[in-house]
């Protein structure tokens, strides 16, 4: 018998709805066509063990239990999965070939890989375990899919990558919390004191933000317009560049601090002649943007539409599960197979029957092809685009404004570059030096699709000519200054962070490291948590009561702010966990090994629990969780579950 394994029942329908008839559906799998079976996981069906099932001293938390690290690590059927999971193994033990078809990334590996492993099966089989890599539900998609099958054992340094971070998260997680949850108690904080490897960074990236809002004092600074004429030009504006003499009366950003200095400035160019010194027009072009993976597509929703990063997940779990008019959503990747360019055409025919979008998809020519189309740079899985499938129901309306987003993403592969051209004019007068920059666009190419209109941008600090052109000037001309104009400004608080900001700062996380190694390292990474993991992490924060919303802002709360107070920096910064998603993706790659990874892990822990032991969580002192009792529940419905665990080895 041939056992196809799904992460969960959609796509196991799917799979099953792709092979021969007839088909006899039972509790928990499909019968199909010669005897072979489908049957499903329901995500993760086995879960790690909680630490009574190591040793039942552990059910009590003690400081001195701590660090807690198991020498076999054992896995344990969840709960609400027990009779599925039932179902699964016994077809494991029947089946004569096993293919792997979770979802296409580290923890769909896993997902899957630990089931088999956990049930065990003769080593014959598990040589022959087929992987199979679905991004799309349809059923001709599918097909296709099934008939490329490789070797589960290509990916197995895949599946160790996620083993590694689902115990390092456990190790981290579970000493962490305790720890501080007893030390907690000690100053009356009531509740449990969660602490995370990605969550407690991120907290700890909101509390120093609004710390930093509470505590900005505004300065004042100063910039000088000159207002130039001429018999034959209209009207424009230059900015004053300060001189190096000037910089004493400077921040580090070039501000002028000093009014004086700049009413000065105004007084000696007032009528005067203003000489041209330099003009420069360059061509450019840019080509479109590449379409999306989760975050981006998160981030763009957040902007345009204020959705939370969970909807977004949601919705796409729905376009692709429901509705199948988009392909697998948890996509790290933004590139394109190159196989993916001959169905272009009926990609952009469904677009045009699932959106409102006739006149972009006629727009579209098939027979450009942007860099998007790379094999090299096509992992487990692709970018997130729509598929050919035509949809005849009805979408909600954040499905219909999610697929837009994707779909207009896409149309962007089959549009010409946006080209433009920079200008810049440097005019001296009196003695300074003054410029104006503009940018005017010759042909909108794929900016044509976007919603707004492609907006004339004056370069960074620099003013904005309302003719969105430059003056028609040449070196040497000289032109008159009617009057300088003093612009009075203030320095501005960094903004609040919103759903879109902060899933930004967890994708760009090197932008808030300072150590310059570890900022090289963090460029090279995904940031924060994985494309599955960041909407749950900011979720998560919420339920705990560490983050509230504030209209569209979200902001720390009381304990949120107590417990980042309390915590050694180290695990209130992105450099630690960071660095852990950075070794993650070299296991991955085969570059580093799991022991290689866990090892220092496992030593650092015994610092952390010492400091913990020696130092009061004082921030926490008299803050209550209003939902504490919810954890002891969860614990005591996984009390029995824990017993029947069995042991898995590396």
């Amino acid at each position: 018998m041939k056992l196809y394994i799904a992460e969960k029942p959609s796509l196991g329908r799917a799979i099953a709805a792709a092979l021969p008839k007839p088909h006899q559906k039972h509790d928990g799998y499909i019968k199909v066509g010669g005897g072979d079976v489908v049957t499903w996981c329901i995500g993760h069906i086995l879960e790690q063990s909680e630490p009574e099932a190591y040793d039942s001293v552990y059910k009590k938390w003690q400081l001195e239990h701590l660090p807690i690290v198991p020498s076999e690590w054992k896995l344990t059927p969840k709960p609400g999965t027990r009779k599925q999971f039932t179902a699964v193994k016994k077809l494991i033990k029947q089946a004569g070939t096993i293919i792997h078809c979770g979802d296409p990334d580290r923890e769909g590996q896993l997902l899957v890989d630990e089931v088999i492993n956990h049930v065990g099966v003769n080593s014959d089989v598990k040589q022959r375990v087929q992987r199979c890599l679905i991004s799309d539900l349809n059923t001709s998609a599918v097909k296709q899919s099934l008939s490329l099958l490789k070797p589960n054992s290509d990916f197995s340094a895949l599946s160790i990558s996620a083993l590694a971070r689902s115990r390092a998260d456990w190790l981290y997680g579970i000493n962490m919390t305790r720890a501080y949850t007893l030390q907690g108690q000690k100053v009356g904080y009531k509740g449990v004191v969660s602490i995370g490897r990605v969550q407690t960074p991120l907290l700890g990236l909101v509390v120093r933000r609004d710390l930093e809002l509470e505590n900005f004092t505004p300065v004042n600074y100063y910039e000088v317009n000159a207002h130039i004429i001429s018999a034959t030009q209209p009207l424009f504006t230059a900015k004053w560049k300060p001189s190096d003499a000037c910089l004493p009366y400077c921040d580090s950003e070039g501000r002028v601090l000093n009014k004086g200095l700049a009413e000065n400035v105004i007084r000696r160019i007032h009528g005067q002649p203003a000489t041209v010194k330099h003009v420069e027009h360059k061509k450019k072009k840019q080509g479109s943007p590449l379409p999306y993976n989760l975050s981006a597509l998160q981030i763009d929703a957040a902007k345009r539409f204020g959705m939370s990063a969970k909807v977004v997940l949601d919705t796409c779990q729905s376009l692709y599960e429901t509705h199948k008019i988009i392909t697998y959503p948890r996509s790290d990747n933004r590139y394109l197979p190159s196989e993916h360019y001959h169905q272009a055409s009926g990609v952009i025919e469904a677009i045009s029957q699932n959106a409102s979008l006739n006149t972009e998809c006629e727009g579209a020519n098939v027979a450009l092809k942007s860099r998007v189309w790379d094999d090299k740079k096509v992992g487990a899985h692709h970018a997130i685009i729509p598929t050919s499938q035509h949809h005849k129901g009805v979408l909600s309306r954040a499905e219909t404004q999610v697929y837009e987003l994707i779909a207009i993403q896409y149309l962007m592969q089959f549009y010409p570059s946006w080209e433009y051209v920079d200008g810049v004019v440097e005019l001296e007068i009196a003695g300074g030096s003054f410029i104006t920059k503009a940018r005017n666009t010759t042909a909108k190419g794929w900016k044509a699709l976007l919603k707004e209109k492609v907006k004339t941008a004056s370069g960074s600090g620099n003013n904005k000519q309302s003719s969105n052109s430059l003056p028609d000037v040449a070196v040497g001309q000289v032109l008159t200054c009617e009057k300088g104009e003093l612009l009075d400004k203030q320095t501005q608080p960094p903004a609040p962070f919103n759903d879109a900001s902060l899933l930004a700062a967890m994708t760009g996380i090197s932008r808030f490291v300072t150590d310059p190694d570890i900022k090289k390292v963090l460029k090279e990474t995904d940031g924060l948590g994985t494309e599955a993991t960041r909407a749950n992490i900011i979720e998560l924060l919420f339920k705990r009561q560490f983050l509230k919303r504030e209209g569209k802002t979200i902001r720390s709360t009381e304990i949120g702010r107590g417990l980042i107070a309390s915590l050694p920096e180290i695990m209130t910064l992105p450099d630690m966990t960071a660095q852990w998603e950075s070794s993650l993706d070299k296991i991955s790659l085969k570059e580093q090994n799991y022991i290689d990874f866990m090892s220092p892990l496992q030593k650092s822990l015994l610092d952390l629990v010492g400091y913990a032991s020696c130092n009061l969580p004082i921030g926490l002192k008299g803050l209550r969780h209003t939902k504490s009792n919810q954890f002891k529940s969860k614990r005591k419905s996984t009390k029995k579950a824990h017993k029947r665990a069995k042991p898995q080895k590396v």
